[in-house]
């Protein structure tokens, strides 16, 4: 008689690992690390998804990411020499090649060491301004494929990368990027939301990437949609109708980002768009630079304000209505994600472990 198969454990996984998974950030996706121009001639430390990592160029500007850690005695790999093809740690001189091969042991040549794969190295890829890396777990090691969308890397749209560093959970920013009610109100003086009714009625259509959250009884007048993706990558997509003395180009589009630094500390992407060509392309890019970049900041440090003076454990005491629907699927979804992938690496006889939690202050 056939054993019968294993009955699928729940307690395997509890809510503690689920949170502390989501606390670094889902696995088997690709992720924003930083803006390009942070790495230039110098390898550049960065604490990302709980993880320790260096980023550093080669001669023809390729960039490479892996672990900050020299397999002999763990020292930083940031704080070595730049040796165009590899880094050598400053503490002995070991030398890493970009895909994490140890090339030379200048203290004991020949030893077991040389040739080893010993420092963990992450696929990475490079558009619209930023350094993305895969990180994905023991059963998912290969990069799964990211399509980005074309407000990123079409030459039908103009972008401009804002970057910020704000302490407050990157779940926060997703939070407050699914909920369209708060630009009637937080940004109300905003000339770009300063119109509009400050009631709606909510409905959620769901896409092959994700859903949109929207605004049954207003469209096109502000901020009155939002949509959840992930497409090997997870974002949130929304536009805002501007006046035409904010020059051509129609709507005026985001593309945004977070990714967790820390606890209570986050790294946040916002790719402001427009669809521009020709002489309209380069009619948008006086005006931002002129006249609306410096609007757009402003907004942002609202927002800032705001999401910094969250208390941590603002969410055990939330009193939820029909205008949060789109977070809340949003906080399941998540949860849903993480529970599957540690089930899953849980039923492989794979012991659960987690990178190190980077703590900042």
């Amino acid at each position: 008689m056939n054993s019968p198969l294993p009955i699928r454990n729940a307690a395997q996984v509890s809510d503690e690992d689920i949170e502390t998974q989501l606390s670094i950030g889902l696995r088997n996706r690709w992720h924003a690390l930083c803006p390009s121009g942070f790495v230039a001639d110098k390898p550049l430390p960065l604490y990302r998804l709980g993880l320790k990592l260096v980023l550093w160029r080669e001669p023809d500007g390729r960039v490479n990411v892996q672990e900050d850690y020299c397999p002999h005695r763990g020292a930083p790999l940031s704080l070595g020499k730049h040796l165009g093809d590899r880094l050598a740690c400053i503490y002995h001189g070991v030398q890493v090649g970009r895909d994490g091969t140890v090339i030379s042991v200048p203290g004991s040549p020949g030893c077991k060491l040389e040739g080893q794969k010993a420092v963990r190295t992450f696929p990475c890829r490079e558009f619209a301004g930023a350094i993305f890396i895969y990180v994905g777990d023991a059963l998912h090691p290969e990069p799964v494929a990211f399509n980005p969308p074309p407000q990123l890397v079409s030459d039908e749209y103009e972008r401009f990368l804002c970057y910020t560093e704000w302490h407050t959970p990157y779940r926060v920013l997703v939070d407050n990027n699914m909920d369209p009610m708060h630009g009637t109100f937080l940004h109300k003086q905003s000339h770009s939301m300063a119109v509009g009714d400050t009631q709606a009625k909510f409905s959620i259509r769901n896409t092959d990437i994700g859903f949109v959250f929207e605004k049954s009884t207003q469209r096109d007048v502000n901020f009155d949609w939002s949509e959840w993706c992930d497409s090997g990558a997870m974002y949130v997509r929304l536009d805002i109708p501007y006046p035409k003395s904010a020059g051509p180009g129609g709507s005026f589009g985001i593309i945004s980002m977070s990714t967790p630094i820390g606890p209570r500390m986050s790294a946040h992407f916002f790719w402001r768009n427009r669809k521009v060509t020709g002489w309209q392309r380069d009619a948008w890019k006086f005006l931002y630079r002129t006249r609306l970049e410096a609007r757009h900041w402003h907004v942002l440090e609202q927002d800032r304000v705001l999401v910094e003076g969250l208390e941590m454990d603002a969410g055990d005491h939330e009193a939820l209505y029909d205008h949060d629907t789109g977070l809340v699927r949003v906080r399941r979804w998540m949860r849903e994600e993480a529970r599957k992938q540690l089930t899953a690496l849980a039923e492989a006889g794979l012991q659960k472990s987690f990178e190190k939690q980077i703590l900042t202050k």
